[in-house]
C-alpha cells in the first residue's frame, strides 16, 4: 500500500510545480503579446485578426503538440512528426490530384497512415523496449524518404484537384466582434478557418482524456514511475504503445490542418516542426522526464512561438532566424526552471 500512496504524493507535488510553470508560461505569453501590441500598434498588431492569424497558422502544430504532450508524459519523445506532416500533405496533394481520389478518401488514407505509423513506433518503444529517440528517428527518415518517393516536385492543392477541399480550406468563419473599418470605410470582421476549429476540438478532447479517463491517468503514472505504475496493475507496455498511436493519429489530423493552411506539398515541408512541438510542450510545463504536463500549457507554448514569429514578421527588418534564436533561449530557460523545481522538490523530501 505504501508504493501507490507515495506515487500519489509525488504526483501531487509535481502538479503543484507544473501549475507554477504553466502560470509562468501564461504570464510570459501575455507580456510578450502585450509588448507586440505596444511596439507595433501602428502596424495593426492590436487587431483581433492578428491573433487569429497566429491561431490559423498554428492549427496543425496545436494538434501535433497535443500528441507530443501525451508521448512526453510517458517519458518518451517523437521526432518523426515533421516528416509525417510532409508525407500527409504529399499524399493529400497526390491523392486529390494524380491519383484521382476524392478529398474524403485522401483524408481517410492519411488518418489510417497515422494510426499504422503510430502502431509500429509504439510497438517498438513499448513492447520491444527500443529507445524512443532511435525509433522515431528511423520513422523521421522513413517518412521523409517516402515523401520524396511519391514526388520530388512542389505540388499545389487547387480547386481543380478537389473543389470541396479547396472550399473547405478557404471557408471563413466570421466572428461577431473585433471588426475594423478599412481604407474604403467598409467594416471588416475577423475570421478563422476550419483548421482552428478542428485544432481546438482536438485540444478539448485530449484535455478531457488526460484529466478524466483511466488512459490519461495511466500516461501520468507511467511517466512518473514505471515500476510503481506496474505495481498498481497498469499495462506499461500497452500504455506506451497507445501513446504513440494517439500521437501519430493527431499528427495526421494536424497534417490535414497544415495542408488547409499551405495548400501545397513538397519534400522539405514542415522541416523542424518536431522541434517546434517539443519546445512548445517544454515551455508549456511538460517535463522531459515524463509524468507532468498539460495540453493547456502546451497551447500557450505554441502561442508564444507563434507570437514571436508574428512580431518578427511585423517588424520586417529582423532576420528570419530570430524566432529560432528566441525559442532556443526560452527553451533553455524553462529547462533550467524544471531542474530548479526538481532540486527544490528533492530537498523537501
Amino acid at each position: 500500500m505504501k508504493a501507490p500512496a507515495n506515487a500519489i504524493k509525488r504526483r501531487s507535488g509535481s502538479i503543484n510545480g507544473h501549475t507554477l510553470l504553466m502560470l509562468i508560461t501564461i504570464v510570459l505569453f501575455i507580456l510578450l503579446y502585450a509588448g507586440g501590441c505596444i511596439a507595433y500598434a501602428d502596424k495593426n498588431f492590436t487587431r483581433v485578426q492578428t491573433f487569429l492569424n497566429i491561431l490559423r497558422s498554428s492549427a496543425g502544430l496545436i494538434c501535433v503538440t497535443c500528441g507530443m504532450t501525451c508521448v512526453m508524459l510517458t517519458g518518451g519523445i517523437d521526432i518523426s512528426v515533421g516528416s509525417l506532416i510532409a508525407l500527409d500533405c504529399m499524399i493529400l496533394a497526390m491523392g486529390m490530384g494524380d491519383w484521382g481520389f476524392s478529398a474524403v478518401v485522401s483524408m481517410v488514407l492519411v488518418l489510417v497512415l497515422g494510426i499504422a505509423f503510430g502502431l509500429f513506433q509504439g510497438f517498438c518503444v513499448g513492447y520491444l523496449q527500443i529507445q524512443p529517440f532511435i525509433v522515431t528517428m528511423a520513422g523521421m527518415f522513413f517518412a521523409r524518404g517516402m515523401t520524396a518517393v511519391i514526388s520530388t516536385d512542389q505540388l499545389s492543392i487547387t480547386a481543380e484537384s478537389s473543389q470541396w477541399f479547396y472550399d473547405l480550406a478557404n471557408y471563413r468563419i466570421y466572428l461577431p466582434f473585433g471588426g475594423y473599418l478599412n481604407k474604403a470605410g467598409k467594416m471588416v470582421m475577423p475570421y478563422i478557418g476550419w483548421g482552428v476549429v478542428v485544432s481546438f476540438a482536438v485540444l478539448i478532447v485530449i484535455f478531457l482524456v488526460l484529466r478524466y479517463t483511466r488512459f490519461g491517468r495511466s500516461l501520468y503514472a507511467v511517466g512518473g514511475n514505471e515500476q510503481s505504475a506496474a505495481m498498481m496493475g497498469l499495462n506499461v507496455k500497452k500504455t506506451k504503445m497507445l501513446a504513440y498511436v494517439l500521437a501519430s493519429f493527431l499528427c495526421s489530423i494536424g497534417g490535414i490542418c497544415y495542408a488547409m493552411n499551405t495548400m501545397s506539398a513538397n519534400v522539405n515541408q514542415a522541416t523542424g516542426l518536431e522541434m517546434d512541438a517539443i519546445s512548445s510542450c517544454v515551455i508549456g510545463g511538460t517535463l522531459l522526464t515524463g509524468g507532468v504536463g498539460n495540453v493547456l500549457g502546451s497551447l500557450f507554448g505554441v502561442l508564444i512561438n507563434g507570437t514571436i514569429s508574428s512580431i518578427v514578421q511585423t517588424n520586417g527588418k529582423l532576420a528570419s532566424s530570430w524566432p529560432n534564436i528566441l525559442t532556443a533561449i526560452l527553451l533553455c530557460f524553462f529547462i533550467v526552471l524544471q531542474s530548479v523545481f526538481a532540486i527544490l522538490k528533492d530537498r523537501k523530501k
